[in-house]
């Protein structure tokens, strides 16, 4: 499993040579990685050969900007330094970090050892492969230390002009309406931080940028005094009272984008915008178990007799008579079976936009698509699963009378059938309509009670929040799931004991593949899973009369 994750950077240039170091990992800390929520136990990444990781740029092998050079742990995390390349990609790296256009460190692990936890991955061994500069990051603190360019690679030094130097950005003048006059000089500037090691503080370090010297090319001039609202305000008075020179600076400031359209460029924004995006409640309120990572079938054994829906036999231990015959029962086991399904989706792309695309955030996107499409198919593939055991409750009706009831008897029904005490209540939005909307015979909420005053704390039946899709009812876990039956019908709800089901699943994985007959490609993500009903009378699901 190769997992990848990012950290921010700051960018400092304190005339040494061009290096860049800082946090790579962090240790003790979740992260999203491209294999979801992850943990990096303490000195659980190794490097086998330091002088053979490379520096990358979002990850293209064939774009490396430069080599580790050491590479220290301690408790917090992974700390590297790296020596970047002389040539214009190295160079550029180093700009476009100082300028914050690419202020994150994606690194790449192939993860040896791990175990799943309650709602991470915990990785104790992995071995590192390569780091690379990306745009965002993941961990938040994973950090660049220090970008430091070469003595020479910029020009430091204050030159002789016929001009005034001035300390802004071009782009702050231009939006002040402030132009360079010919042979003026422009310092760029920026304050950074540096880690301190022994005290942990840190502290305030001036780095000086490149000088950008004016040339024939790159120089400014005014060429219409109207450059803010006061100065149109200006040139409009002055226009009505005769001045032909206003008249024409007003006559240009009036042009529209309707009369210009070459000059009014179609804007897109960084945000995207979706309704994909839903937590798998279902399967977070199973049990969790590792997927063997051969075959094809699965098996438990087990002994669980009628009661609990199965046909293992116990032992039976009676009361006899003095010297009376010891009664002999057979103990019967089985094995309970688990089919492993895949569950893929494929994306394909043309390769105008794989390399005409200026956007990475595209890349991100469709590999969260990607993700959030896996997650919703095997979120519903355990819906069904749990639809298709388990036991169906008495009828009753579709109010909060009926649900309380519903509760009360499945909560002592998994008990008596399992051994094992229900916890979660999983149910669809049209059931957690109903829970919002509840109300007692004076009209006071049940379960949405917000800052209950002593009167409302009689109905403290539960706590169900409208912006969240986790709560309490009755002291079972609700889970919202948008894939469950809709309304409140027959299977729209279950209630269930953790250990009565549960989910065996492997790591996500990907795949992209070159189509060469029309140089499209193909990324594609897919997984495993199988699930078994331990106990099926351990779970109670919602019958509506």
């Amino acid at each position: 499993m190769l997992l990848t994750f990012s950290g921010n950077i700051e960018a400092v240039d304190n005339g040494e040579r061009r290096t860049i170091a800082g946090k790579i990992a962090p240790y003790g800390e979740v992260g999203n990685t491209s294999a979801g929520r992850v943990v990096f136990a303490e000195n659980s990444i190794t490097v086998p050969e330091v002088s053979k990781v490379k520096l990358l740029m979002s990850h293209d092998n064939s774009k490396p900007v430069g080599r580790m050079q050491s590479i220290t742990s301690n408790k917090t995390g992974l700390y590297a330094s790296f020596k970047v390349s002389a040539s214009t990609r190295g160079t550029d790296a180093i700009l476009l970090a100082q300028e914050q256009l690419m202020d994150g460190l994606s690194v790449g692990v192939e993860v040896e050892d791990s175990r799943p936890e309650k709602d991470y991955l915990l990785v104790t061994a992995a071995t590192l492969k390569e780091v690379s500069l990306v745009e965002s990051a993941a961990f938040p603190s994973a950090a660049v230390l220090k970008i430091a360019a070469q003595e020479n690679a910029v020009d430091n030094q204050p030159t002789e002009t016929t001009g005034e130097t001035v300390d802004k950005a071009p782009e702050e003048m231009a939006a002040e309406g402030t132009y360079l006059p010919d042979g003026a000089t422009v310092t760029l500037k920026s304050v950074s931080y540096k880690d301190d090691e022994a005290a942990g503080a840190t502290e305030p370090v001036e780095a000086a940028r490149r000088i950008i010297k004016p040339s024939a090319l790159n120089s400014q001039r005014v060429r219409t005094p109207i450059t803010n609202m006061g100065a149109y305000t200006e040139h409009k008075i002055k226009a009505a009272l005769g001045n032909d020179e206003s008249k024409l600076y007003v006559t240009a400031a009036d042009d529209s984008w309707t009369t210009n359209p070459a000059f009014n460029p179609t804007q897109y924004l960084t945000e995207f915008v979706t309704n994909t995006r839903f937590p798998r409640s279902a399967v977070d309120a199973c049990s969790k178990g590792v997927l063997p990572p051969k075959g094809n079938t699965i098996n438990v054994p087990a002994l669980v007799d009628s009661n609990g829906g199965l046909n293992g036999v116990a032992p039976v231990v009676t009361v006899e008579a003095e010297a009376g015959a010891v009664a002999n029962t057979g103990m019967v086991t089985e094995y309970l079976t688990g089919t492993v399904n895949k569950y893929s989706g494929m994306n394909t792309l043309s390769v105008e936009l794989l390399e005409r695309t200026d956007n990475p955030q595209f890349f991100a996107e469709l590999t969260n698509q990607l993700q959030v499409a896996y997650m919703n198919a095997t979120d519903q593939a355990v819906i069904t699963a749990i639809n298709a055991t388990g036991f169906t409750s008495t009828g009753v009706a579709a109010t909060a009378a009926g649900l309380i009831s519903y509760t009360a008897e499945s909560t002592a029904n998994v008990y008596k059938n399992s051994g094992y005490f229900a916890q979660n209540f999983v149910g669809s939005t049209g059931i957690y309509n109903l829970l919002l909307g509840a109300t007692d015979s004076t009209g006071r909420p049940i379960f949405n009670a917000y800052q209950p005053n002593a009167a409302a704390l009689a109905n403290a039946a539960g706590m169900v929040s409208n912006n969240s899709v986790r709560g309490n009812v009755l002291g079972l876990d609700l889970y919202v799931d948008r894939f469950m039956t809709a309304g409140v019908a027959d299977n729209s709800a279950f209630i269930l004991a953790p250990e009565a089901f549960t989910v065996y699943e492997s790591p996500q994985a990907y795949m992209s593949v070159n189509v060469v007959s029309n140089l499209q490609v193909q990324v594609a993500i897919y997984g495993f899973m199988a699930t078994i009903a331990k106990i099926p009378y351990g779970i109670c699901r919602l019958n509506i009369s």
